[in-house]
């Protein structure tokens, strides 16, 4: 049983989009525990208000372990809390942070993150990755999403946040540990609140 445990949310599809003004973040709902679906509609994506770029808010998405993920979540929003306004400058602060912490470096996560003026992948190896196109993908069907996001944003005139929703429609018919159970957060949106979208047919779990 320890050995399940320690695979829980491994997979997963976090993606995130960035298409003029708008920046959308969105993740599938399963949590797997080894073989298993343990859940089907985790919310893995959260809006953080004022902060950021303008102060109008940093959109988070995670992949990892459940614990991990929600510790390395408390020690980002901290160093926000430091340099509220400069998503960059935090990023590399929880990066070194990670990467040099004898307890934090033994955490088993990803974060993406985004406002305004970015969005950046970090990671526990101390690498804080801005995407040159605006896309940005972690978990196991990241893969998946990446290659339907950049397709639609090629070849259609989809907003981030249909665009978002349908490449993980994508991953989660492909990929076995996630699934079509989709929430977007958007950076531009009235209310910072998660859209919950409804399941298809097809979602596993």
């Amino acid at each position: 049983m320890a050995q399940a445990f320690d695979q829980q949310w491994h997979g997963t599809t976090i993606l995130a989009v960035r298409k003029g003004s708008q920046v959308v973040v969105a993740g599938d709902g399963q949590v797997s525990i080894g073989e298993t679906i343990a859940k089907a509609d985790a919310v893995k994506v959260r809006m953080l208000d004022d902060v950021g770029a303008e102060a109008a808010g940093v959109l988070v998405g995670f992949a990892g372990s459940a614990a991990d993920s929600f510790a390395l979540l408390e020690r980002f929003e901290a160093k926000l809390k430091e340099s509220p306004t400069n998503l960059m400058r935090a990023a590399i602060e929880l990066a070194k942070l990670w990467r040099t912490d004898r307890v934090l470096r033994r955490l088993e996560s990803l974060l993406i993150v985004a406002d305004r003026a970015a969005t950046l992948m970090l990671s526990g190896q101390g690498d804080v990755i801005e995407p040159s196109d605006g896309v940005c993908t972690i978990g196991s069907g990241g893969p998946y999403a990446l290659a339907a996001a950049r397709a639609l944003l090629r070849h259609t005139d989809l907003s981030p946040a249909a665009l978002c929703r349908e490449a993980l429609l994508t991953a989660g018919e492909i990929c076995v540990f996630s699934n079509t159970a989709v929430t977007v957060v958007e950076l531009d949106s009235n209310e910072g609140a998660p859209a919950r979208e409804p399941a298809s047919p097809s979602e596993k779990g």
